[in-house]
C-alpha cells in the first residue's frame, strides 16, 4: 500500500472519522480520531488533499488543517450523498467524502474566514430576536383579543396595545392579567433595543467594507442583504452564475421548483430567510445583474 494522499473526513462533536486512500484509490486508513488529538493527528501526515463536508463548524477546521499545509476542499453535503454505498454511519460517510473530493466535477465552497463568520452570527442572531420578538407580539396580540382589544396589523397596532397594557387605568384589562401582560410588553421591548443595537453594528460593519456599499446600490438591497451578501459569498468572481453560487453557499436548488415559484423567487426567498426576514418593496435583482455587478463596478471583491 502507498502513502495515504487523499482523506475524506466525517466531522462531529467528539469523535471524527478518517478515512484515506493512497495514489491508486486504494484503501490506506480507517480511523477515529477524537476531537482534541484532531490537530496532533493530522500534524503528523504528509501533505493531502482532505474532503469535508460543508457547514459552519467545517470552515474552522478547514482553517486549521489548511495552516498546516495541507490542500482543504468543502463540499455541500446533497453532493456528497450519491457516494454513499452503504447504510449511513461515520465510516461510510467518510469514504463517501474521500470519493467525492476527487470527482472532476465536484463543486466546492469557499473557506469562509473568522471575520465572515462573525459577520453571518450578527445576522442569526438578528434572526432570532425577530422571531422571537414577533412570538411575543402575537402572543400580547392573542391575549388582548380574548378581552375583546384589537388593534391593527404591525408594529404600529402592537405599540398602541402595548400604550393599553401601560395604561393601570384601562378597566378593561383585569389586574392579574394587566401584571402578566406587562411582563411581555418589558420583553417585547427589550429585544426590539437588542435588535436595533445589532442593526448598528451591521450598518459600521458595512460602511467599514467597500463591497457591502457597493452592492447598496442595486435596487432591492439594503445594508443588511449587502452585509450577508458579502459575509456568505466572500469571492464573487469564483462563481460564473447562481447555479454554481447556490452550491458554493451550502444550499443546492431542486431542479424541479416548485409550481408557480422560478429560481429568482426560490432565490430571493432564501436571501430573505438568510437575512433575518428583511424585504424590500423593490424588485429582486437577477443573477444576471450581481453578476455584472461583482465584474464591473465592485473592484476588488473579497480583498
Amino acid at each position: 500500500m502507498g502513502e495515504v494522499i487523499t482523506i475524506g473526513l466525517d466531522i462531529a462533536k467528539s469523535v471524527f472519522q478518517v478515512h484515506g486512500v493512497d495514489g491508486a484509490g486504494a484503501v490506506v486508513m480507517r480511523k477515529r480520531v477524537s476531537r482534541a488529538k484532531m490537530l496532533e493527528f493530522f500534524g503528523g501526515l504528509p501533505r493531502c488533499l482532505i474532503g469535508i463536508e460543508a457547514c459552519p463548524a467545517a470552515h474552522h477546521w478547514a482553517r486549521e488543517l489548511q495552516a498546516m499545509g495541507h490542500t482543504v476542499r468543502l463540499m455541500p453535503p446533497s453532493y456528497v450523498k450519491a457516494y454513499l454505498k452503504r447504510s449511513k454511519n461515520d465510516a461510510n460517510d467518510a469514504a463517501a467524502i474521500c470519493e467525492a473530493v476527487t470527482r472532476p466535477s465536484m463543486r466546492f465552497v469557499a473557506v469562509k474566514t473568522k471575520e465572515q463568520q462573525a459577520a453571518l452570527m450578527l445576522h442569526r442572531a438578528r434572526q432570532l430576536l425577530v422571531r422571537q420578538r414577533t412570538m411575543l407580539s402575537n402572543a400580547i396580540r392573542g391575549h388582548l383579543s380574548e378581552l375583546g382589544i384589537v388593534s391593527a396589523k404591525g408594529r404600529n397596532g402592537t405599540g398602541e396595545l402595548l400604550e393599553i397594557i401601560a395604561n393601570d387605568a384601562d378597566s378593561r384589562i383585569p389586574l392579574a392579567a394587566r401584571d402578566i401582560l406587562k411582563v411581555l410588553a418589558a420583553q417585547y421591548s427589550t429585544i426590539g433595543a437588542e435588535i436595533a443595537s445589532i442593526d448598528k453594528s451591521i450598518l459600521a460593519w458595512h460602511r467599514s467594507c467597500e463591497p457591502s456599499r457597493r452592492l447598496e446600490e442595486i435596487p432591492g438591497i439594503g445594508p443588511i442583504v449587502a452585509t450577508a451578501l458579502v459575509a456568505e459569498i466572500g469571492d464573487w468572481k469564483a462563481f460564473r452564475s447562481d447555479v454554481v453560487w447556490l452550491p458554493g453557499l451550502g444550499w443546492c436548488r431542486s431542479n424541479t421548483p416548485p409550481a408557480g415559484r422560478t429560481s429568482s423567487a426560490a432565490l430571493r426567498s432564501k436571501a430573505i430567510d438568510t437575512c433575518g426576514g428583511f424585504s424590500s418593496p423593490a424588485p429582486w435583482p437577477s443573477s444576471a445583474m450581481l453578476r455584472s455587478t461583482a465584474q464591473g463596478s465592485v473592484r476588488g471583491w473579497g480583498n
